[in-house]
């Protein structure tokens, strides 16, 4: 479902025009792929991503395929115009999601490494190999 997401995503950046939306689109296609390879590596954060996968990911598909429908339409109207806008003005947050979510997978991790790093500093100064200076 990943790649497949990933492909829609390029496919639409080569059909969108708007610069800043296609600018967009690349940023969310590298977070995505970034948060795959972080499952694929650790499956034991798949559970992490479901609500991601199951709704923020296809969710935002849906949207971007409209963006595309309304930028190809010859007509510029009110109602195109404004569901147009809607949309560029939201994309900065859900790039911010995305980047979250991707974020969180090393949630564990980085209390992992921070336990590691303390610990580390205690043998060294105990051991007289380093000071808190």
């Amino acid at each position: 479902d990943g790649a497949l997401a990933v492909e829609e995503m390029k496919r639409l950046d080569e059909n969108i025009e708007d610069e800043k939306i296609s600018q967009a689109i690349r940023e969310l296609e590298r977070t995505s792929q970034a948060i795959f390879q972080q499952v694929r590596e650790a499956p034991e954060k798949l559970p992490q991503i479901r609500k991601f996968m199951d709704y923020y990911l296809p969710t935002t598909l849906k949207i971007l395929r409209a963006y595309a429908q309304l930028e190809d339409q010859e007509v510029d109207g009110e109602n195109i115009s404004a569901a147009m806008e809607r949309i560029e003005g939201m994309m900065d947050k859900v790039v911010e999601g995305f980047e979250k979510q991707l974020d969180q997978l090393f949630q564990g991790d980085a209390l992992d490494i921070t336990a590691d790093v303390e610990v580390l500093e205690r043998m060294l100064a105990k051991d007289g190999l380093w000071s808190y200076e």
